[in-house]
């Protein structure tokens, strides 16, 4: 069983049983010909819809979709969303994030950041060295940088905060 949200409006329960798709009770056979890498043809119910799409985000569980040239968010919840969801547990999964915290102890070589800066998920924040090695600590979400905690050369504990978030 799927949850499948469409650009906020339409929500649909799809149970997949072989090419058959249940939707919301009703059961729907389509045909689909896959044109060529991210581009369909699907036919159902005597309509023609040509679907495309653009792009995916698997870790938000998202797509954008065309649909004859119509542009379309679609968001899926699979059986493991949906029961995190009814165990109130998937709250946990979008926690803001306050502050950046050493892993290990170590030596801070480098700032990447400065207050104000604008960071995505991924990006470096600061260089650490521990054991000999350096080790560049990432962004572990998109913000603003309201506090640089360290500067080069400071010793840190594990758990020392490092970077705080607006």
């Amino acid at each position: 069983m799927h949850k499948v949200k469409v650009n906020d409006e339409l929500e649909l329960d799809i149970n997949w049983s072989g090419a058959v798709a249940n939707v919301n009770g009703i059961e729907n056979t389509p045909d689909i010909l896959k044109l060529h890498d991210g581009s369909y043809s699907i036919l159902l119910n005597g309509k023609s819809y040509t679907c495309e799409i653009a792009s995916v985000n698997k870790e938000e569980k998202t797509a954008q979709i065309k649909v004859n040239n119509h542009l379309h968010t679609v968001t899926v919840k699979d059986k493991f969303d949906l029961l995190l969801a009814e165990m109130g547990l998937d709250a946990l999964l979008t926690a803001k994030v306050n502050d950046v915290k050493a892993p290990m102890p170590g030596l801070v070589l480098k700032n990447l950041v400065a207050v104000g800066d604008s960071v995505v998920k991924g990006d470096g924040l600061l260089v650490l060295e521990a054991m000999k090695m350096e080790n560049i600590i990432k962004s572990p979400c998109d913000g603003i940088i309201k506090k640089v905690c360290t500067t080069v050369q400071d010793a840190v504990d594990k758990n020392d905060i490092l970077i705080e978030f607006e």
